[in-house]
Order: structure tokens, then sequence, then C-alpha cells
């Protein structure tokens, strides 16, 4: 497994981010089609996906069935138009747009909010919905 630890992008690659915003990887690291994990400051591991068309989709490396940190892992692909990726354990699907399992729905992985800036792929250091409050965070 591919795991990008964050610390030492955030000072040579851009001085201007911010605490809101982890850099990740170059999007030309990224293959289209394939994942790669990111690990965050608080040491959870984020699941990036880069697409053929170039947009980028962040969730949960861990996948809530196998409880394995291999989502990065997963088989890229779409239902009726919706990106997805298939856990490579047990082959669930889930939206890589708002992270529920298509195969069973009240299942969901965490999403995160992700930006390209200058070329380099910025993720939000937390989920964009706490399940444990409901709330959700707001990135800028």
């Amino acid at each position: 497994m591919t795991v990008i630890d964050t610390r030492p992008l955030a000072a040579p690659l851009d001085p201007r981010l911010d605490e809101d915003w982890v850099p990740a990887a170059r999007l030309t690291f990224l293959v289209p089609g394939r994942g790669a994990a990111v690990l965050l400051p608080d040491r959870r591991q984020v699941a990036i996906f880069r697409l053929d068309d170039d947009s980028v989709y962040a969730v949960d490396n861990l996948d809530p069935f196998g409880r394995a940190a291999v989502m990065s892992r997963g088989l890229v692909g779409d239902r009726a138009g919706e990106p997805t990726v298939a856990s490579p354990l047990l082959k669930q699907v889930f939206s890589l747009v708002d992270g529920r399992c298509l195969d069973e729905p009240e299942v969901r992985l965490d999403t995160y909010d992700v930006q390209v800036r200058d070329g380099l792929v910025v993720v939000a250091p937390r989920p964009r919905l706490d399940r444990s409050t409901g709330t959700e965070h707001l990135t800028p």
C-alpha cells in the first residue's frame, strides 16, 4: 500500500497552505483510476482518487466491513455515471461523491473535501460530516 505522509510536503510545496488543508500529492503523481493513501496529521488515513477527467475525490481509507486500511487499493468505476470505488476485500461498492455503500445503504465511508491548487492536491483534515454529532464541517 502506498501511504503518503504529508508532513514533509507542507513547507517545500506550498508555504501558503494553512491548517485547514493538508497537502497530499502533486496531481501528476496520482495515476487516473488508481488510489493513494494519505496520512493526516491526526494519523487517520484518507484514500484519494484521481479520475480520468482529473477530478479528485477523498474518502476514508478504512474499509468499514473488513476493518482494514485498504480502500486506496479498491477498484474505481461508476454506477449510472456516479464515480465509485469497490473494496478490494469483500467488493462492496461505495460512492466517491458521498461515501454511501451502494450495496448496503446504512454503511458509509467518511468523505473529505479536496482541491487542486496549482497542481497540488490538498485535503481537508476533517471529514465533511461528523457522524458522532451529525454536524457538517465546512472547509473554505
